[in-house]
């Protein structure tokens, strides 16, 4: 099964996908899948330095992601542009992975993890979607805590995503995850268990 992993931010989504892994899944991960793309010598790269110059490299080649940020931050046209390249050069490294594991084995369940899943369109392009969900007073909580920020920038954070209630009740799944790393390792295994995966 090809699942696409969500939620929104500190709501424990790589707390999740770890379980997962660790009984049995295979991972693609979106952020991951980012950094691979703008390596030196691939084609995102390239077409990032066509677009925005020299400047957004480092002497050793590697893309420069805090010129790049300054290059697009506030800008909305030239943010376009730097997604019209990231985007489908990711989409198309993770498909890569996802069907080499299928080739694999099509019995194992295959995790993609896109932060983005549903403002980016992609809910479709999997078999079924999980969120990982946590109510927006445990989001902020997490997020004043894990990044030391006040309420009012933990809120701004928050607002710059789909609502977590709306992405809640799109999903085929949800693992709540605003109990103890307990409860939510017993809902991965019914999960599991539902999913009759070995």
């Amino acid at each position: 099964m090809k699942l696409g992993l969500t939620g929104g931010i500190a709501c424990g989504k790589s707390t999740v996908s770890a379980m997962l892994v660790s009984r049995g899944a295979k991972l693609v991960d979106a952020d991951q899948a980012a950094r691979e793309v703008v390596l030196p010598g691939q084609p995102a790269l390239a077409a990032i330095v066509a677009e925005f110059g020299q400047a957004v490299l480092n002497e050793d080649g590697t893309m420069n992601r805090a010129e790049v940020g300054k290059l697009v931050f506030g800008n909305r046209e030239r943010l376009t542009t730097l997604e019209s390249i990231l985007h489908p050069a990711i989409r198309s490294h993770m498909w890569a992975q996802i069907l080499a594991y299928e080739a694999e084995d099509r019995a194992q369940l295959i995790v993609a993890d896109i932060p983005l899943l549903y403002e980016a369109g992609q809910d479709q392009a999997y078999e079924a979607v999980m969120v990982v969900y946590a109510p927006r007073a445990v989001q902020i909580e997490r997020l004043m805590t894990r990044n030391a920020l006040t309420e009012e920038q933990a809120e701004q954070r928050i607002r710059l995503q789909m609502d977590i209630e709306e992405k809640r009740s799109r999903a085929d799944y949800v693992i709540d995850n605003s109990g103890t790393l307990e409860e939510t390792s017993q809902q991965v295994d019914r999960f599991w268990q539902e999913q009759g995966l070995p």
